[in-house]
């Protein structure tokens, strides 16, 4: 059982940055996938950034290609997202899912652990 916890949202202006964490109370094998999902009001929920944990392979949606970067804290096991140069379009609600069952990394239909999330607000 993998029970994942989001912490680091908050307000922020355009151009400045966050740091998303995403801890786990239950072992990390190195066959996970994890990644991380957003999800702004009347819209679907889209695949934003996802790690393999046994070979650090990490995978970007377009929208944020060189602006977040995710990363894996084996002692911590805990899952990073910096994202930098906000933009107001990255408004949403940020989830972290995990999955060993070697899921398509961005798509959250294949995600089975989930936590339940933190709100991120991009101010113009």
């Amino acid at each position: 059982q993998v029970h994942l916890v989001e912490t680091g949202g908050g307000s922020v202006q355009a151009g400045g940055s966050l740091r998303l964490s995403c801890a786990s109370s239950g072992y990390i094998y190195s066959t996970y996938y994890i990644a991380w999902f957003r999800q702004a009001p009347g819209k679907e929920r889209e695949g934003v950034a996802a790690i393999y944990i046994g070979g650090g392979t990490t995978y970007y949606a377009d929208s944020v290609k060189g602006r977040f970067a995710i990363s894996y804290d084996n002692a911590k096991s805990t899952v990073y997202l910096q994202m930098d140069t906000l933009k107001p379009e990255d408004t949403a609600m940020y989830s972290c899912a995990a999955d060993q069952r070697r899921p398509t990394p961005l798509d959250p239909r294949e995600y089975h652990y989930w936590g339940q999330g933190t709100q991120v607000t991009v101010s113009s």
